[in-house]
């Protein structure tokens, strides 16, 4: 996804979110009396700022007034989950009805300070089957606790992108399956010049845009809380197995404060200057919206794209990615909620609706028949990430009640580990999961 002024600081948007847990009051979820058939005015906030995204939305609610043409719309675009969360913390007339959030790490602080309206209800009215209209992992990280505050409002799957030219150069025929051949095949692409590099076969520092623990912890598997609740990253052995293997790359492309020296050189990652773009690294963890973006931006060379590898002992497991995705969900204190729903309905469930938003801003659609859709426009290099998005071993990080507090606790322990701060990898996992447990029991 193109995802221009998209990205906020996690610890930022955590903050926001939690002055929520004692502030939301509103009607309860399912209770709503409006009529959804009178003449009314939803307010919709949502964060797309490009021209291109801002027109996609604005086209797909163009389809929801012609079929209700009863419901107004007042669109507001490029809103953060810091502004949306001050908004609803006041409540009001300048509250929004109708909220899409980029941030699937919220859902659980959304869930669980009630701030969104719980649709379970409203499905229910609807003769909606949940399970039988989106993939089974979007319904996981849009819900909490049985609480189902949210829904997918499209997909997004991470997967790697590489330089086909740089690759044949190489003397490289297909891109590597398994985690070993990915360490051998980033090496050979790897051109150092000086103290740096003309070329890196990969960015494979933690800091490095899509590069992220929790997208390389999908490939081994790893789960993050056991049967009783508590945090699992010591007792799943897959953790310390990513982050010795990410370790090894980073030591084998140069080390990292030669690695980090480059990477402070690139520019933005939704600009035309990313470093694929400019052929400053030739494979690139990212998701869905890389490819076109980099057509986009003109670049002299031909696209691949493939699943990101998996470990070795996992090679039948190739084909799996990290899913995450963008949330809907309807304010609880929202005095509209039968109408808003019409629109969430719509947005979400909709297989016209869901097709046309996809196919104007290169995402994944996010229900099971948007997938099978012949309109869905899909080309080589996209056909890749529905592989992903389908496969039954793609993964995404659960909901907690803290957010995406546990998985930023985690993040700043990988970043010790890549740097050579930590001795002990299993003991600095145990210690990371009592500081996950005691964030998350402050939480509830």
């Amino acid at each position: 996804m193109p995802r221009t002024g998209r990205p906020i600081t996690a610890t930022v948007l955590l903050a926001a979110i939690s002055v929520l847990a004692a502030a939301c009051t509103g009607q309860g979820s399912g209770t709503a009396s409006d009529d959804p058939k009178a003449q009314v005015t939803l307010d919709f906030w949502h964060g797309w700022s490009a021209p291109g995204e801002v027109k996609a939305i604005e086209e797909n609610i163009a389809r929801f007034t012609k079929a209700h043409p009863n419901i107004k719309v007042e669109v507001t675009g490029n809103m953060t989950d810091d502004k949306i969360n001050q908004a609803l913390r006041a409540g009001g007339d300048k509250a929004p009805d109708v909220v899409s959030s980029f941030t699937t790490d919220s859902v659980g602080k959304f869930c669980n300070s009630r701030a969104f309206a719980d649709l379970n209800p409203f499905l229910a009215k609807s003769g909606i089957d949940k399970a039988k209209v989106f993939p089974k992992t979007l319904l996981e990280y849009t819900q909490f606790n049985g609480n189902q505050c949210t829904l997918p409002l499209l997909n997004d799957a991470y997967g790697l992108v590489y330089n086909k030219t740089a690759f044949a150069a190489a003397g490289i025929t297909e891109p590597p399956k398994t985690w070993s051949q990915f360490t051998e095949v980033a090496q050979k692409l790897t051109k150092p010049k000086g103290d740096s590099y003309e070329q890196v076969g990969l960015m494979p520092t933690f800091h490095g845009y899509e590069t992220k623990p929790t997208r390389l912890a999908a490939q081994w598997g790893g789960t993050y809380f056991g049967s009783d609740g508590k945090s699992n990253l010591a007792k799943d052995p897959a953790f310390a197995k990513m982050l010795g293997a990410q370790k090894d790359l980073v030591d084998k492309l140069g080390g990292y404060e030669r690695l980090e020296r480059f990477r402070n050189t690139f520019g933005d990652e939704w600009s035309a200057e990313h470093p694929f773009h400019l052929g400053l690294v030739a494979m690139q963890i990212d998701g869905e919206w890389r490819a076109p973006m980099a057509k986009e931006a003109g670049v002299p060379f031909e696209i691949g794209t493939a699943p990101l590898p998996v470990p070795d002992e996992l090679a039948a497991d190739y084909g799996k990615g990290y899913l995450a995705g963008t949330v809907m969900g309807i304010a609880s204190g929202s005095e509209k909620q039968n109408a808003a729903w019409e629109l969430v309905k719509f947005m979400t469930t909709d297989t016209e609706a869901v097709v046309a938003f996809a196919n104007a801003i290169h995402n994944v659609p996010s229900t099971l028949a948007a997938l099978e859709s012949p309109d869905l426009q899909v080309t080589p290099e996209f056909k890749t990430f529905i592989d992903i998005a389908r496969h039954p071993k793609s993964s995404t990080t659960p909901a907690r009640a803290d957010g995406g507090t546990y998985q930023l606790t985690f993040e700043d322990f990988a970043y010790g580990v890549e740097k050579g701060d930590v001795a002990d990898i299993p003991a600095g996992l145990a210690k990371t999961d009592r500081q996950i447990d005691t964030d998350i029991a402050k939480a509830e």
